[in-house]
């Protein structure tokens, strides 16, 4: 028997422009969405839920602002007390999408991420990070319906949002060299498609003038890429194309760290330690990370030289049932080599002894 043609949900809406916030309407009649619900967070309702709802005219819009702490049981309340809606579209940082994400899924309900930063590529990916008893878990929902990123805002979020985003982008290069070193080991099998789909995404970005991250070229090549990344997590079924020892790193950093830093910040540097454990475009990371700053505002947040050791030491537990080049012991060992002696790491990362 053969295999039928891989069908995947992909985003029907995709728009990256200036001001595409304030223009819903026009999307939703494009889509027959007659009642939406609309949820903020804490900052994105306080500047922009008036100015949002007074741009619809026809359409039934209700809006509703979501704690960022909200765990699985209390998502699930309120996903179940709400009235039905034609689509529900969330406003704001990883949070609310994320919870947004979740309780559309719980409704079935189509989904619109509207994120306010471009810090990683959540805001396209079909699962979300929220809080079961008590632990930040993986859980599956859709891809969403739509992906609306209003470039104004964007460019308006503090800068380390966009170096974030950089970061989480940058690491789909040793991700998928991962995913090789998987596949050559017998332990997992490259898609060739989501592969080709995510190595497109970052190679786009890594082409595009870098003198100044908050140009609106720059960012909507930074949203797309990132989209594109999400949409190859949906291709292959697994975070895979996106995702490999870096991430380890950062969600042992998460886990045992007394003070984890932004996700896109802690992969963007394990990004960087990873592309030489691996020998693989090191030149091109360094670059990246030097002219968009990146190296330098990491440096102001001391981060800690010893929590990085602890979670390469720990990095394959974060994830057993995977093959990376850290789940072997040599590499860790390089890995833990590069740490002590790189000269830009040493200005990165602080010292502490306990």
């Amino acid at each position: 028997m053969s295999n039928p043609i891989t069908n995947i949900p992909i985003p029907a809406i995709l728009d990256i422009n200036n001001g595409s916030l304030f223009r819903l309407e026009q999307t939703f009649q494009r889509h027959n969405f007659e009642s939406a619900l609309l949820l903020f967070d804490g900052f994105t309702y306080e500047n922009y839920a008036d100015k949002v709802k007074h741009s619809f005219s026809t359409a039934k819009v209700d809006i509703l602002e979501l704690e960022d702490s909200l765990d699985i049981q209390e998502l699930i309340k309120q996903a179940f007390s709400i009235d039905l809606y034609d689509v529900i579209v969330a406003i704001g940082g990883g949070a609310v999408i994320d919870h947004g994400k979740y309780i559309a899924f719980s409704r079935a309900v189509p989904f619109i991420s509207v994120p306010t930063s471009a810090s990683n590529d959540g805001f396209a990916s079909s699962n979300c990070s929220l809080i079961v008893e008590g632990k930040k878990t993986t859980v599956p929902a859709r891809v969403p319906y739509g992906i609306i990123a209003d470039l104004d805002i964007i460019q308006h979020a503090p800068k380390k949002f966009i170096l974030a985003g950089i970061g989480d982008l940058m690491s789909n290069i040793t991700a998928l060299y991962d995913w090789d070193f998987e596949d050559a080991h017998g332990a997992g099998q490259v898609n060739a498609f989501a592969a080709m789909l995510s190595k497109k995404a970052v190679n786009s970005f890594i082409r595009t003038p870098m003198d100044d991250i908050n140009n609106p070229t720059f960012l909507k090549e930074l949203v797309s890429s990132l989209t594109m990344g999400g949409v190859a997590t949906v291709i292959s079924g697994n975070s895979a194309p996106i995702s490999g020892s870096e991430h380890l790193i950062s969600h042992a950093l998460d886990k045992h760290a007394g003070e984890p830093h932004m996700h896109g910040l802690q992969v963007g540097v394990a990004t960087y330690i990873m592309a030489h454990v691996q020998n693989h475009r090191v030149e091109r990371m360094q670059k990246v990370f030097s002219r968009t700053g990146f190296f330098d505002y990491v440096q102001t947040l001391g981060m800690n030289k010893e929590a990085f050791r602890h979670a390469i030491e720990q990095s394959p537990q974060m994830k057993p049932h995977r093959y990376t080049y850290l789940h072997e012991e040599k590499y860790r060992t390089r890995a833990l080599e590069f740490l002590e002696k790189d000269k830009t790491l040493n200005e990165i990362l602080q010292q502490f002894h306990h």
